[in-house]
């Protein structure tokens, strides 16, 4: 287990959540499953933890009912090399969630999740300021991003 783990709590639905998961993602692992005890506060056997790994990172979640929800001020980057990779995950994590501007979304659970370009760090590091202007005026027109928009803001057409 690394040093920090992103740790989740899911409202009665981790088992969807990770079914959910496992269609999306090509490289997810379910590493252990733990239930509740009798004398716990929610019935015994019913899934309590996850620790499950996500195309590399690592993830523990909690099953349990609760007032607790996901916001936006947590959130997952996905680093997407090609339109194709951007173009499924935000279908995939959208269905049932809601998407927002500059590729962010929600989805079903709640979870906050950025589906970015990966070229997106050269992009705004260019020393010609003029590129970077427009790359982030195109940007700011989308919610999912689109890289064919994106570089020919930054060429200048």
């Amino acid at each position: 287990m690394k040093k920090i783990t992103p740790f989740l709590w899911f409202n009665n639905d981790l088992q969807e959540a990770i079914e959910f998961y496992k269609s999306v993602f090509k490289n997810i692992t379910v590493t252990q499953t733990n239930t509740y005890p009798e004398g716990g506060p929610e019935p015994a056997g019913k899934l309590m933890t996850a620790s499950f790994v996500i195309e590399g990172q690592e993830f523990v979640a909690l099953n349990c009912t609760s007032e607790f929800r996901f916001n936006e001020s947590i959130s997952f980057v996905i680093n997407c090399d090609t339109q194709e990779e951007i173009d499924h995950y935000w279908e995939e994590l959208s269905k049932g969630g809601q998407t927002s501007y500059c590729g962010w979304l929600k989805d079903r659970f709640g979870l906050s999740w950025q589906i970015v370009p990966s070229i997106m760090g050269k992009l705004y590091s260019d020393p010609d300021k003029q590129k970077t202007v427009r790359v982030m005026q195109a940007m700011m027109q989308m919610s999912k991003f689109d890289i064919p928009i994106l570089m020919a803001a930054y060429n200048g057409h």
